[in-house]
Formats: structure tokens, sequence, C-alpha cells
């Protein structure tokens, strides 16, 4: 078994929902065999972490390890898979997360109210529209059903 002794990013970044995890010597280490074996960015040096679903997404980055004249290359897919990456890097995750959401909620809160709002202006169109259509036709009773669920949209009375 494969046992994380030290991992600490060189660099974080957030980019959206995805957090960026970049390795350098030093900051990342493993214990394989009772042998410690240090992280050397050769091939891959960053995890690439959802926030939303706390999924690590590329998967089939290789990490190498050194001791002396050995090496170890572990695909990330693996390293998650045999060794305890995880409880380093949810601490990690949390702390990033912590720090980060409730402006990112924020954000998404007023997103949402705008679009809300356009949602609400494009339906009142639309109904008026509708409702020009039935005068047009001379249909009586879609243009009283229109109505009431136009006033029932603006919160208002609508004339019959």
């Amino acid at each position: 078994m494969i046992q994380v002794q030290f991992m600490k990013p060189f660099y974080t970044k957030l980019n959206g929902s995805k957090l960026r995890l970049v390795f350098a010597y030093q900051y990342f280490s493993i214990t394989k065999d009772d042998e410690i074996f240090h992280f050397i960015p050769i091939e891959g040096k960053e995890m690439i972490v959802d926030l939303n679903t706390l999924q690590v997404e590329n998967l089939s980055e290789v990490f190498v390890f050194q001791r002396g004249n050995r090496f170890v290359r572990l695909p990330l897919y693996q390293l998650l898979l045999v060794s305890n990456v995880h409880d380093h890097l949810m601490p990690i995750i949390d702390n990033v997360s912590t720090h980060v959401k409730p402006s990112q909620a924020e954000v998404l809160y007023k997103f949402d109210e705008e679009v809300e709002g356009i949602v609400r202006v494009l339906e009142e169109e639309n109904l008026s529209r509708l409702i020009d259509n039935a005068l047009e036709a001379r249909n009586e009773a879609l243009f009283h059903t229109l109505m009431a669920k136009k006033a029932k949209l603006t919160g208002g009375f609508a004339a019959s």
C-alpha cells in the first residue's frame, strides 16, 4: 500500500467550480515499502477537482515520485485507488470551498434573480401576444382564460 506522507499544493487556482492544484518539488511525498519517494514534476504536476461533484477530473495525469535513482510512476486514478490521498485532499478542498463558496453563491443568486426577471418579462409578452391573437380570432373563451393567466402572472387584476 502506498501512503501519502505530505501533500501541499505549490499553487492553487479556482476557475469557476474547478480547483486546480499544482504540485512542485518537496510539496508531495509518498511512502512505498517503508521508503519515502518525493514528487518530481517531470510528467504530470496538477490535479483538477470539480468542487460541485468533488471528483478529480484529470485522472490520466501521471505523477512521478523519486528516491535516489528509483522512480515510481502513478497515473492519478491509480494514486487515488491505492493510497490515502483523499485524506490529504479533502482538507485542501474544504479550506478553499469555505473561503470561496459564499461569494460564488452570491453571484449565482444575482444571476438567478436576473434570469428570473427576464423569463417573467418574456412570459408576459408571450401572454399579451396570445391575448391579441385570441381577440383577432374572436375567441372569447380563450381570451378570458389568457387574461386570468396574465392576472395570476402579474399578481394583479386583469379586466375582462
